[in-house]
């Protein structure tokens, strides 16, 4: 109920109020950079909030907020001079939890945001060193701020599919999607001297452009997304660090909080990365591979980035052959045991990952991986046991296994057979017998021999079971001559 209210009046604007209070004229959202396809902690210092509730309002001046001429209405001498001025009258925040609250002052600060917008972007006019270090002190102010709480802090639960309606909305957008648009234009401009930005998009600005990843508001984390990946691609001198920042966001979800909204839109930005990587790669890169992206399939929610995530793994396979041993055996390591829709996601990244394996390093992992995969088909939950059998539609994986036949049929012969005699589903009964039909086809002596060692086995276990029962019938009858006597 707490985070109801708490949330009232954030949910999302109507297409009318989007339109009002979107970027108008020429900073079009169609200009941005954006992609959308992904969808599925607090700030490093303390900084004011520009937004919802408990932020940091307007200062008592809010009336020295006075409309300002326009770059066109100017001479070129004076643009410098307004372009501060702008940028001080920018720098100032609004309460948006009341709607009714310093209207005209809050329009003011919108019509000077798209003014900057569209003069950076045009490219009109050179902006010295000065006027960028106070464009990037008013872009901080209004983007770095206090996060609000999230929905599992208020309620002590974490859902695993987010209801739509339920989306937090970051009250104060209107500004802020502008200030976004400002920063990523910056960014973008072929004016842009690195060598002077950098002075000011330094190693503390990233780290806290980071830090806003965390916000539930799905429209920032997609600016954010694309910002971080402008920077990686413009500034060189920052790609180590940045890399080595997203390890360490990825390592406190992994081993602290297993919560933060943003680790879809770092994969991705990520898997973009990994494209770009050269060959032969890095130890350091191997390293990120072992130590932060396969235990990211350890944490409850993976099913929010696991899209995301398989991208990326599959990308340093393709990349390199041989890591393929090492990021199946990585699998294996954080194989679900109880949970079944993650076991199902496990098994799509897994062909993934063997359609692109060679036979050479598919030899040193098959062993244990068909182990695993023998367990999978006698799952009582069908969609893990269909999931596992549609490995052998793939042709490749049918290949190697071909090769491999001596060593893999062994290891799940008894598998196949448990599904034929008892598997409650028919689709995975009528699976089950057609990998044993492809087997028999395959090699008949090996099929043979397998279902002689299967019968052998079976007869075993029922000579055991048999035993055991006498073992305990002559247990009961000695009691009940002791009890007689």
């Amino acid at each position: 109920m707490l985070n109801k209210l708490m949330k009232r009046g954030q949910r999302k604007p109507s297409k009318t109020d989007t339109e009002v209070s979107g970027v108008s004229g020429s900073v079009s959202s169609s200009n941005v950079v954006v992609n959308h396809a992904s969808r599925g902690g607090g700030v490093s210092q303390q900084v004011p909030d520009s937004g919802g509730g408990g932020g940091v309002a307007a200062p008592a001046g809010v009336g020295s907020v006075e409309p300002l001429p326009m770059f066109r209405d100017v001479s070129v001498s004076e643009r410098q001079q307004l372009f501060v001025r702008k940028c001080q009258v920018c720098s100032v925040l609004f309460d948006f939890t009341d709607t009714l609250k310093s209207v005209k002052e809050k329009e003011i600060k919108r019509l000077n945001l798209v003014e900057l917008v569209d003069y950076v972007q045009s490219g009109s006019g050179k902006i010295s060193e000065v006027n960028q270090e106070e464009m990037i002190k008013m872009i901080s102010v209004n983007i770095f701020r206090c996060l609000p709480p999230a929905a599992h802090e208020n309620t002590g639960t974490v859902s695993m599919e987010a209801d739509e309606d339920e989306t937090y909305l970051e009250p104060s957008w209107p500004h802020l999607q502008l200030v976004y648009e400002l920063l990523l234009r910056y960014i973008i401009s072929t004016d842009t001297d690195t060598k002077v930005a950098k002075k000011f998009i330094d190693h503390s600005f990233v780290l806290k452009l980071l830090d806003m990843f965390d916000t539930e508001d799905p429209r920032e984390r997609e600016y954010l997304k694309t910002i971080l990946h402008r920077i990686y691609g413009k500034f060189m001198v920052h790609r180590p660090f940045i890399r080595k920042a997203i390890n360490n966001i990825f390592y406190q979800f992994i081993y602290e909080t297993e919560r933060n909204s943003g680790i879809a839109e770092l994969l991705e930005i990520l898997g973009s990365i990994i494209n770009g990587f050269a060959l032969p790669m890095k130890e350091e890169h191997k390293l990120f591979l072992v130590r932060a992206l396969l235990p990211l399939h350890k944490p409850k929610l993976i099913a929010t980035y696991h899209q995301q995530l398989a991208y990326c793994i599959i990308q340093f396979v393709e990349k390199d052959n041989k890591l393929a041993d090492t990021v199946i055996n990585g699998l294996l390591k954080y194989w679900p045991i109880t949970n079944c829709q993650k076991e199902v996601l496990f098994l799509g990244e897994l062909e993934e990952v063997l359609e692109a394996t060679q036979a050479t390093e598919f030899q040193r992992c098959m062993v244990p991986l068909f182990r695993q995969l023998a367990r999978c088909l006698n799952s009582p939950h069908f969609q893990v046991a269909e999931r596992a059998l549609f490995m052998w539609n793939n042709e490749h994986i049918v290949s190697l296994i071909a090769q491999n036949r001596t060593v893999i049929l062994p290891i799940i012969f008894e598998a196949l057979e448990t599904n034929i005699q008892g598997h409650w589903n028919p689709a995975v009964h009528g699976l089950t017998s057609n990998i044993r039909k492809m087997f028999m086809e395959m090699d008949t002596p090996l099929f043979e021999e397998c279902q002689r060692q299967y019968a052998e086995k079976q007869a075993h276990a029922k000579m055991a079971q048999d035993q055991r029962q006498q073992t305990w019938q002559r247990l009961e009858d000695s009691a009940v001559v002791h009890q007689i006597g």
